[in-house]
């Protein structure tokens, strides 16, 4: 029997930037350099570990935030981010100035710490978290963890699955309260009755914000009474293909438009299943790995208070 204790899987990225702008920017290290984003990001963690007890946790990281294969499939997915060209065609996000260097910092604290940070070349974050996702729904029941994914991005919402014990716990109010979402909460709140349908309900919808169409003149409730009547994007495709009576002529014409924008959008909005991550060990350490270079950091960059929270938490029984 496996230890029953959460597997918190965090979207990082949604973590750092929530504390960058949540922190005030007057929280320094002693040279004078903003560490808001460092210090609200190890909070967080504290938070989490303390409130949750999980026996593993996994910092997952974009290693390629505007991976190609989406790109490749729409051109506009988060084309509004770039920030710059760089040499040899690499795009660079746009990211609040003050912030770009704290992400350094925070990998090596989290190293420091022993917590374990991975990415995927190619790969976002969201894809780290669903791949670890199948990783842990493959293992056999009575080896299996109940997950909860802390993010601030509702596209993973689609890896809401009660059966599985995977929840996503929502940052919208912030991490003292948490938004657990559930399959009930999806129900409630997007009329949607699974993971999988909210990703196809997504598809539908587009997503201003990462640069997704959708269809245009099908918004998010006639998304989710489409796919609830057909059953999954497919359903809804064959029904339009098939000139069912159960589409309007209004909504079978406007599927139709958008064709091509529908034979391409799961690509870029599912979160894949099976990035190239490697074997990590995730167990979330007692104690830091590295307690003279934690101590090196903590002094260099005025971290005293954060880490002291975040190693009392991991040696808290």
């Amino acid at each position: 029997m496996t230890d029953r204790r959460p597997l918190l899987l965090l979207d990082t990225a949604s973590l750092y930037f929530r504390a960058f702008f949540g922190v005030p920017d007057s929280v320094k290290a002693p040279d004078g350099t903003p560490v808001n984003a460092v210090r609200g990001l190890l909070d967080m963690i504290a938070r989490l570990v303390t409130d949750h007890r999980p026996s593993r946790l996994v910092a997952c990281w974009d290693d390629d935030w505007r991976p190609a294969f989406r790109v490749e499939a729409i051109p506009s997915y988060k084309a509004h981010r770039v920030a710059e060209v760089l040499p040899g065609g690499e795009e660079a996000e746009e990211v609040p100035d003050l912030l770009s260097p704290q992400v350094p910092v925070i990998a090596e604290v989290l190293a420091a710490l022993g917590i374990a940070r991975v990415g995927a070349p190619g790969f976002e974050a969201d894809d780290v978290i669903g791949t670890l996702v199948a990783r842990e729904r493959a293992r056999p029941a009575a080896q299996r963890s109940p997950v909860d994914v802390i993010t601030g991005d509702r596209d993973l919402f689609q890896l809401v699955d009660d059966e599985a014990r995977v929840r996503v716990l929502y940052t919208q109010r912030g991490i003292k309260d948490l938004e657990v979402v559930d399959t009930a909460r999806l129900r409630e709140k997007y009329s949607v009755a699974s993971g999988q349908a909210y990703a196809d309900m997504a598809v539908l919808r587009g997503d201003p914000s990462d640069g997704l169409p959708g269809v245009p003149g099908i918004g998010e409730k006639t998304a989710a009474a489409l796919v609830a009547r057909y059953g999954d994007l497919a359903g809804i495709l064959a029904a339009r293909d098939s000139g069912d009576a159960g589409l309007t002529k209004s909504q079978r014409a406007k599927l139709v438009e958008a064709a091509d924008y529908l034979a391409v959008a799961p690509t870029v909005v599912r979160v894949a299943p099976d990035a190239p991550v490697g074997e990590l060990d995730d167990t979330l350490p007692e104690t830091p790995a590295d307690p003279e270079r934690l101590v090196e950091l903590t002094t260099r960059w005025g971290l005293t208070s954060s880490v002291t929270r975040v190693v009392t938490a991991l040696t808290r029984d």
